[in-house]
């Protein structure tokens, strides 16, 4: 891996019943919960999971959440969450994603979210870059 390298990941959601409305079509609301399906398989793949940060003395709450809407899906569909992490020298963590409708690739929604680090004893907010972070960043080319 270089550098400045993309890091990014996607997996595949099925929309269930309980997430349509009764025409069928995909609440707007359940798209955030889609983009937390982003960050998972993301913190997964690259091991910065909400665990790993946990484990090293951090929670990483959202501070900002963005959708924009293209398409509608529906119940049965299923999409695709790509999710790409935007690096930063802030103490953040930065992702924007695509959801596809993995029928025909078109888009249907696009968004950003941000998470700061806090201390999870003390809910200290952290102003730089945490040691468990930097080495994160380290470890994938981010500089």
């Amino acid at each position: 891996m270089q550098a400045g390298d993309l890091l990014s990941e996607r997996t595949e959601v099925v929309i269930r019943f309980n997430e349509a409305d009764p025409l069928g079509i995909v609440w707007h609301g359940n798209y955030i919960r889609y983009f937390e399906d982003g960050r998972e398989a993301f913190g997964k793949k690259y091991g910065i999971g909400y665990l790993d940060i946990f484990g090293a003395g951090l929670t990483t709450p959202v501070v900002h959440v963005s959708c924009d809407f293209k398409k509608s899906v529906k119940y049965g569909d299923t999409i695709i969450v790509e999710t790409r992490f935007i690096n930063s020298p802030a103490a953040k963590l930065i992702f924007e994603y695509t959801i596809y409708n993995r029928d025909n690739m078109e888009v249907v929604a696009k968004g950003k979210s941000i998470q700061v680090f806090l201390d999870k004893d003390t809910a200290a907010l952290q102003l730089i870059n945490p040691p468990y972070y930097s080495s994160w960043k380290k470890k994938w080319g981010q500089p």
